[in-house]
């Protein structure tokens, strides 16, 4: 018997002509958020990255650097796993263009296109813009510059093989038309229906003077177009063609994460192909922003590019998860800010949440001697219990639609609220009358019960932390293992080897001198 779908996530595959930057970064982190919370739910994930290795920029590099172009593909790849790594990233598979079995997805596509008689010989006379590898319209041009570059493109002319896209310009309409969850957020789906309304040209799916790349299985004298050629990682990483019974049960994908500057590529031509090829159109693509720094988009040649690796270094990887995805609406671009990531980490993590982590633990050694809190049902208020149940079911419905920042705020209404309710009921007060002690243990009972539920909810975000606050509330688990029905639930039934143990900060601050102007 066939195992049940999967959700299917990916995310862009990345060039490796350079080491990725904080950008790059913040969608596969969201991605991640995105599997894991899947996971959490019960459901099976099945979460796909990877390298794009055909590019002319990749083969451009290797030559300066004097090393064959596959070497330093091989060692880019692991560079990339190592950061990746270094960011809690729970994928499952990583997909890099050069590997054979990509090779043999992109031939097979290729014949079943080529059979239905969409793809053709003709002459490409036009613009091409190397940065992004793109064939450009005069008409997309910013002040003669490539939109998403701002470099002029140079003109060329070169016998290529081409794809009908034209054709498919209203079976495309009617798919947008009749899944408006197709492309996500809303304001790239009008964007790129008028694109399809302007008219579509077709594109070329060839390079024929080009010989780093995939041959064309027709004419190996031309290779594989690089995008043509990128697009197919999708069907390669879920199986195709080579395991059919794992690809059934992944495909069509339920969601692609890209940016918004490959939108037309994902939207567009990859949909046009499925068509051609027969095959199921994944379910969503979300085009989210651009991560900014001073406003400017992330750039070598402007000395903005941030290494992911020194921000783990110096804050960790799930204060860096964290202020990603609290920080930035994810369909909106947002300002990178060492100065601000130092605010999220000082106010949300450090004070709001670490610090009733360690007050309510301090009182419960002080005032229990260190024993676990019981709930007493006669001397119980349900502000937080309420509290948590309308904010789990906030957290999904901000999560089922890619707000990852409303969730997190959403989450940390429950943490501010907790340490509110500390004020309110003063412990210590309660620890000094004589029948105050059933009150005592329920009021701290609650506090931690709402830590516990905070840890689940913050598990796809902060997977690391959240192992650490569970085994400080003596409940260790493993990130991967909760279950929003079973975790995220408030509990009341008493634990008797249940132990707090907090031995140091969970989120320390960051010291003045960690912190540039910037």
């Amino acid at each position: 018997m066939t195992d049940p779908k999967v959700f299917y996530l990916t995310t862009a595959i990345d060039y490796v002509n350079s080491r990725p930057h904080i950008g790059t970064a913040f969608e596969k982190i969201a991605a991640d958020c995105i599997a894991r919370f899947v996971r959490l739910r019960g459901g099976s994930a099945f979460f796909a990255m990877g390298n794009d290795e055909h590019s002319l920029n990749v083969e451009r590099e290797a030559k300066q650097r004097g090393e064959d172009t596959l070497a330093y593909c091989d060692a880019m790849a692991g560079v990339f796993e190592q950061i990746w790594s270094s960011l809690s990233l729970s994928y499952d598979r990583f997909i890099r263009t050069t590997e054979p079995a990509h090779r043999r997805a992109v031939e097979e596509v290729f014949r079943r296109i080529e059979k239905k008689g969409d793809i053709y010989r003709g002459t490409y006379k036009g613009l091409y813009c190397d940065s992004c590898e793109n064939f450009v319209q005069e008409k997309d041009l910013v002040d003669g510059n490539c939109p998403n570059h701002l470099t002029p493109p140079q003109e060329i002319e070169e016998e290529n093989y081409f794809f009908r896209l034209g054709k498919y310009a209203e079976p495309l309409l009617a798919h947008i038309e009749a899944h408006p969850q197709f492309i996500l957020p809303e304001i790239r789906r009008n964007e790129i229906v008028n694109v399809i309304r302007s008219g579509l040209i077709d594109v070329s799916v060839s390079r024929s003077s080009r010989g780093w790349g995939i041959p064309l299985p027709n004419e190996p004298s031309h290779v594989v177009y690089v995008w043509f050629d990128a697009l197919i990682n999708y069907l390669t990483a879920a199986g195709f063609p080579d395991d059919m019974e794992g690809f059934e049960r992944r495909w069509p994908a339920d969601l692609h994460v890209i940016g918004k500057d490959i939108t037309r590529f994902h939207c567009v031509i990859w949909p046009a192909m499925l068509m051609a090829a027969d095959m199921p159109l994944p379910k969503s693509v979300y085009a989210h922003g651009f991560i900014t720094v001073d406003g400017r988009k992330i750039s070598k040649s402007l000395g903005n590019v941030i290494d992911p690796r020194e921000l783990v270094n110096r804050f960790g990887a799930d204060v860096v998860r964290y202020y990603l995805l609290r920080e930035v609406s994810f369909e909106q671009d947002g300002d990178f800010s060492i100065r601000q990531l130092k605010v999220r980490n000082d106010a949300d993590l450090a004070n709001d949440l670490g610090n009733l982590l360690s007050r309510t633990a301090g009182m419960a050694g002080k005032y229990l001697d260190g024993r676990f809190p019981r709930w007493s049902e006669t001397d119980d208020d349900d502000i937080l219990r309420r509290l948590a149940a309308d904010v789990v079911d906030r957290y999904v419905a901000h999560l089922e639609r890619y707000e990852f920042h409303n969730a997190l705020a959403a989450v940390w209404e429950l943490v501010r609220r907790s340490n509110r309710y500390v004020e309110e009921t003063a412990p210590w007060t309660l620890a000094k009358k004589s029948d105050g002690r059933a009150r005592l243990e329920t009021v701290l009972f609650n506090c931690l019960e709402a830590l516990r539920v905070t840890a689940v909810l913050v598990a796809p975000v902060m997977p690391g932390k959240a192992e650490e606050l569970l085994a400080a509330l003596g409940v260790p688990s493993d990130a991967g293992d909760l279950r929003l029905d079973t975790d995220g639930t408030w509990r009341t039934e008493p634990i008797d080897d249940r132990r707090l143990s907090v031995e140091k900060p969970l989120f320390p601050r960051i010291e003045e001198e960690e912190a540039p102007s910037k």
